[in-house]
């Protein structure tokens, strides 16, 4: 089995900054690509961004203000968030297609941006 740990959510004023991680432990032959989702309260989970050998992929809302990147030595998916917003507010979910198992999510983290 494999396991996503994220970590670094918290809860930040507007205009503020902040960079999840996660790391991928376990039993890993490889990792097709990994991302990060979030869940606002009463919302659908919605894609933030992905990365899959080198491309980034984000939702149209957080690109100019989002970067998620790799280092594939440590298993490890990054986002840094600037110009954080209230609406930002939402559970952050770690994805990762980790092979031999597929699918896989990390357990959440929790993003609270004031106003």
């Amino acid at each position: 089995q494999a396991q996503l740990v994220e970590s670094g959510g918290g809860l930040v004023q507007a205009g503020g900054s902040l960079r999840l991680s996660c790391a991928a432990s376990g039993s890993i032959f490889g990792i097709a690509a990994m991302g990060w989702y979030r869940q606002a309260p009463g919302k659908q989970r919605e894609l933030v961004a992905s990365i899959s050998r080198g491309i980034t992929n984000y939702a149209d809302s957080m690109k100019d203000r989002f970067t998620i990147s790799r280092d594939n030595a440590k298993n490890t998916v990054y986002l840094q968030m600037n110009s954080l917003r209230p609406e930002d507010t939402a559970v952050y979910y770690c994805y990762a297609y980790i092979l031999p198992w597929g699918d896989s999510w990390g357990q959440g983290t929790q993003v609270t941006v004031s106003s």
